[in-house]
């Protein structure tokens, strides 16, 4: 299990990581953040712990180490460990068809390169899961550029949480063409969130139901969920955007007077009571409960006595699964780190050269964000796991994870 320990006896500077904290304090200071906190782990152990600002302007309330947030797509690992978790047990395998779980995606087009219309298309194979794990499905999302993103954006294909049952969205998606031939190119897109209709397939459960009965609470996550947990609703953050419309319309974006405009409030958030279960994007959770899901990963697979996958299969799963990085495969989509020097796993990006992603870091650093700024990532050669929690929409508005990584890094000594 997670332990704590001093600095010093995990090879960090104590004077640095001092600097880490007061950034985290400048960015309130500067109106970027209300609110923001972090935990690093080395070997196991929590090494730094620091909150700072507010979870709620309005209230005054602190930003503290037990506030709930809306973790986004970070939801993404999750569901992309629960789909190997049924891998592992031979229920299904990664070069299916998703039209194997899914009948709608059977006899799927593709929009032709270049189309200026919707029904410029030809025919295509139908994404695997594999695919769909590693976003080179042909899938897009509505805040990327591109026709097949504009569709999906006037249908609010988006996997909100108050958007109904996650199996009509998925069939729903299932009639668009897709944005390319499967294989050809990376999007990011909802191809998780199909994924988690594809494990509702297999399991006979609600992806919910098989989250907390397989990796939630296996795990001690015991304030992370598709809603609000029961009695932690007084500590779940607002959420701000520096932009003057929609937080997640980013086609349309346009900054604001106030840096930090309340977009959602816990009084009558959808994530108080979610009808949709989205892989993609809808747990809500806690600082700690996430470091115990990246800490499995950094382990390979197991925390504690609690193991969910084998140590191949994480290596496996933490791997570059394309040919090259992101950038060699013509990404037009929404992204809120360097994709030159980063390979994609499943459900995550990988490091393949610290100096060509002009990040500091380690060949094999797993990581990914969400929406609203948070960030996690593992190194397995300093075996680290830090986890980053904020909220404020989109991810994109500061260059704080490379930042953050810089200070981490800078503060190691040993």
């Amino acid at each position: 299990m997670i332990g704590t320990a001093s600095p010093q006896d995990r090879g960090f500077d104590t004077n640095r990581l001092a600097q880490l904290s007061g950034w985290m304090d400048q960015l309130v200071a500067d109106r970027k953040y209300a609110g923001c906190g972090a935990l690093i782990a080395r070997d196991g152990d929590v090494v730094f712990d620091h909150a700072t600002g507010l979870r709620s302007i309005a209230s005054a309330d602190p930003f503290e180490r037990d506030t709930v947030a809306r973790i986004y797509s970070m939801t993404k690992p999750i569901t992309t460990v629960a789909l190997m978790m049924l891998v592992e047990r031979g229920l299904v395998h990664l070069d299916a068809p998703v039209s194997n779980f899914i009948p709608a995606f059977k006899d799927c087009q593709a929009l032709v390169p270049s189309a200026s219309t919707m029904d410029q298309v030809e025919p295509c194979a139908t994404p695997t899961l594999h695919q769909l794990a590693t976003h080179t499905s042909g899938l897009s999302y509505p805040f990327n550029p591109g026709l097949l993103a504009a569709e999906m954006d006037a249908q609010d294909l988006l996997f909100k949480p108050d958007q109904g049952a996650l199996a009509d969205m998925a069939d729903q998606v299932a009639t668009l063409p897709l944005a390319f031939q499967p294989g050809s190119r990376w999007e990011y897109s909802v191809s998780i969130d199909i994924l988690g209709r594809v494990i509702e397939v297999i399991t006979g459960q609600t992806l919910a139901d098989f989250f907390q009965s397989e990796i939630l609470d296996p795990l001690g996550m015991s304030e992370t969920g598709f809603s609000v947990i029961p009695g932690t609703e007084g500590r779940f953050a607002d959420l701000y955007t520096p932009l003057e419309g929609d937080a997640m319309a980013l086609n349309q974006a346009k900054i604001g007077a106030d840096t930090l405009r309340m977009f959602d409030t816990p009084k009558g958030s959808p994530f108080l009571n979610a009808s949709m279960h989205s892989g993609g994007g809808g747990l809500v959770g806690t600082m700690d409960d996430y470091l115990r899901f990246a800490e499995m990963l950094r382990c390979g697979g197991a925390l504690g006595d609690v193991r969910l996958l084998s140590p191949r299969t994480v290596r496996f799963m933490t791997s570059n699964h394309l040919p090259g990085d992101i950038a060699s495969m013509g990404p037009m989509s929404f992204a809120e780190q360097p994709m030159d020097g980063m390979g994609f796993g499943l459900g995550g990006a990988v490091v393949l050269d610290p100096a060509r992603a002009r990040c500091a870091g380690s060949v094999g650093d797993f990581s990914w964000g969400g929406m609203a700024s948070t960030f996690f990532w593992t190194d397995p050669v300093e075996k680290l796991s830090v986890v980053f929690f904020t909220q404020l929409s989109p991810s994109s508005s500061y260059p704080t994870r490379p930042q953050l990584k810089a200070l981490v890094h800078a503060a190691l000594t040993e």
